[in-house]
């Protein structure tokens, strides 16, 4: 607070001097990265204003010498004010640098060592009522960021936010992988179609615009990759982007905040100071380094849990893909049944059980409606040493979390999947953050379904596991949205974001001419290696096994899925293509493990081995087998001993993928 008090004083010092002296504004404002290949530069831009008086705040933005971004407006729109933005001079520059180094329980890796440059600008009106605005910025090697903050000030005395103008003008018509959403009510799952920028803008010569969610991928072809997203959303609400333009030239975006439900002619209100969510460009030469990128994690605050031994990233069995199929190939939702869920999890090693929808009587989540009894379930969990997840429905966590995060922590589970929340509006927002303080409290872990794309909240409590937020398998328990295709894209769009709760793991692999939508026992399109490669490619510390427990009985290949673990050290992208391949590898302790997979495309991929470590390993390799193609169960599994100067060579069917995990040599 100290600091906004000593901003309040000088931005009414500055304003005087502006009006009364005709003090000129200082130049454009240059912030680079550490290996100073990014930059970006705010200034002003004259409209009517007098040369040297200032005008309309903008930011632009180059990449190894080149403008991938062009002078983009910082405005807000405030209720019964003018634009704050549009005539502003900058007075004040305060440059400095800084390094993020903490350690993630569960995340892209385990320890992070971020260095970064930054800024902080303050601009001020040239006329009354001379509000002040300061613009707070960072720059790292592998992205920027920016956020908006309203400090005290005796011009604005309370926070009534209608819109925030934040333009992005690419410099081309990039091109864009997009997740194009109907409303501000959304789940985030969808396909993110590859188009042009100025695709959106003209339909045959018709005006058109839509709302897009983030992350935004774009290439700029012989400039840059970028992906647009943000962080820290704490007493904000959730950014999209729309394409104002109908022009069919025209090829930027605009931010689109998520309205309030109380009042849908605003998007936030509250008390001064405030800081906005930071505005993140992730930018590189190769679209899998934007994956590999800790940004948004870096602009959280740092872990508000003090006590995290509790918190433990895992596997479970989940009775709800499958369609709750017994041994006896029965559905039945069952304590029993249930039961038989347990056992498999605790026979196969994993840590949890997630028992889906049905258990609690209607929305009251304090009381049980007889088919599941979950006090029951979790003491004979904990006799099998496996601990049980509960699903529960957004809406009654809303009315009930006080009551119920301490029964359930009384009954001993372990966590909580909360769902259908479709909604990141301030008070939407103000819920995940909610929801992440009491279950902390209570020592339950969160998986968020139904939800807005993820922006770091795990980085402030560590108990927040994963988020759906994509188009996942449950699709094909209805039709033919999940395919090989998607699965391509997502790691290059949505995981940059963040973790991504897919729910890998069918077994019963068809080709795409044979795939059917079905309910109990579903199908899945592609093949069985691309199932256990996906369990690499796709980072979530709450990981599950989809199907039946009878459809891993005495297949070799599920011991992929009992050996790969759902947290990691290290991350490295080894190649990859949106909407075509992907090669990742992870590393948990001294261990390394690969996932490729590909669309309908076949491929051999040469992929070298060097980020092992020295010595030999032995490389345990489940590969689509040669008639992988035609089907697509058919796993080859083969152990050889390799090193980190060799090249290795996967072959990937149409739908493909391979999946391998190295382990030392007991001779390194």
């Amino acid at each position: 607070m100290q600091w906004f008090s000593k901003s309040r004083i000088l931005a009414a010092v500055f304003a005087t001097v502006c009006c009364q002296t005709g003090f000129s504004e200082i130049g454009p404002v240059v912030l680079a990265s550490p290996n100073q290949r990014l930059s970006i530069q705010f200034s002003t831009v004259a409209g009517t204003e007098k040369a040297g008086t200032g005008g309309k705040l903008v930011y632009s933005v180059t990449f190894a010498g080149k403008q991938i971004v062009d002078q983009s407006a910082l405005a807000l729109e405030l209720v019964d004010q003018p634009v704050l933005g549009s005539k502003v001079q900058i007075v004040e520059s305060t440059p400095g640098k800084g390094s993020d180094d903490y350690t993630l329980i569960a995340g892209k890796a385990s320890g992070i060592h971020d260095q970064y440059n930054s800024v902080q600008l303050r601009a001020v009106e040239n006329a009354a009522p001379n509000r002040s605005l300061v613009i707070e910025a960072r720059a790292y090697n592998d992205g920027i960021a920016f956020r908006y903050v309203l400090p005290e000030q005796d011009g604005l005395k309370e926070l009534r936010l209608k819109q925030e103008d934040t333009e992005f003008r690419i410099s081309t018509d990039a091109t864009t992988w997009a997740l194009a959403l109907p409303n501000y009510r959304s789940s985030y799952e969808s396909e993110y179609v590859k188009l042009p920028i100025t695709a959106f803008s003209n339909q045959g010569g018709v005006s058109s615009s839509f709302l897009i969610g983030l992350p935004l991928l774009m290439h700029s072809p012989g400039a840059a990759w970028m992906a647009l997203t943000e962080a820290d959303l704490e007493g904000n609400t959730g950014m999209y982007v729309t394409n104002p333009s109908g022009n069919w030239a025209g090829h930027y975006f605009v931010s689109k905040l998520s309205p309030r439900f109380d009042d849908p002619s605003l998007a936030l209100t509250g008390t001064l100071p405030h800081h906005s969510a930071w505005r993140v460009l992730l930018v590189a030469e190769e679209p899998g380094k934007l994956m590999e990128s800790n940004i948004v994690s870096d602009l959280n605050p740092p872990n508000r849990v003090q006590d995290t031994s509790w918190i433990h990233p895992g596997k479970a069995s989940w009775n709800w893909w499958a369609g709750d199929v017994g041994p006896d190939g029965k559905a039945a939702y069952t304590t029993r049944n249930m039961e038989y869920y347990v056992d498999f999890a605790a026979s196969s090693g994993f840590p949890y059980m997630l028992l889906d929808a049905g258990w609690a009587d209607g929305r009251d989540i304090t009381k049980l409606r007889g088919n599941v009894d979950v006090p029951e379930l979790v003491r004979y969990a904990a006799s099998k040493h496996v601990k049980v997840w509960i699903w529960l429905y957004s809406t009654s966590v809303m009315d009930q979390m006080k009551q119920a995060f301490p029964l359930f922590e009384s009954w001993g589970v372990a966590g909580v999947k909360i769902d259908f929340i479709n909604r990141d509006d301030q008070d939407g927002i103000k819920f995940y953050y909610d929801v992440a303080r009491e279950a902390a409290e209570h020592h339950l872990m969160v998986d968020f379904h139904g939800a807005s794309k993820p922006w770091g909240i795990e980085r402030t409590y560590p108990n927040v596991l994963s988020y759906e937020a994509v188009l996942g398998a449950e699709n094909s328990k209805v039709a033919r949205r999940d395919s090989p295709v998607d699965r391509t894209v997502f790691p290059f769009t949505r995981m940059v974001a963040g973790p991504l709760d897919y729910t890998p793991g069918g077994f019963n692999n068809v080709t795409e001419d044979e795939f059917i939508g079905r309910d109990v026992s579903p199908m899945i399109m592609g093949t069985r290696a691309q199932q256990l490669a996906l369990y690499v490619v796709f980072q979530t510390p709450f990981q599950m096994v989809s199907d039946s427990p009878q459809a891993y009985l005495d297949q070799p290949a599920f011991q992929f899925i009992r050996d790969v673990p759902a947290a990691w050290d290290e991350m490295r992208v080894l190649n990859g293509d949106p909407g075509e391949y992907v090669t990742i590898a992870r590393s948990h302790g001294k261990e390394w493990y690969l996932g490729s997979i590909t669309n309908w495309t076949p491929r051999e991929l040469r992929v070298p081995l060097n980020f092992l470590g020295a010595g030999h390993y032995t490389a345990e390799i489940y590969q689509d087998a040669s008639d992988a193609g035609t089907n697509p169960k058919n796993v080859s599994i083969k152990k050889q001993s390799v090193r980190n100067s060799e090249t290795l060579t996967l072959k990937l069917a149409p739908g493909g993928g391979c999946a391998i995990r190295f382990v030392p040599e007991s001779n390194n």
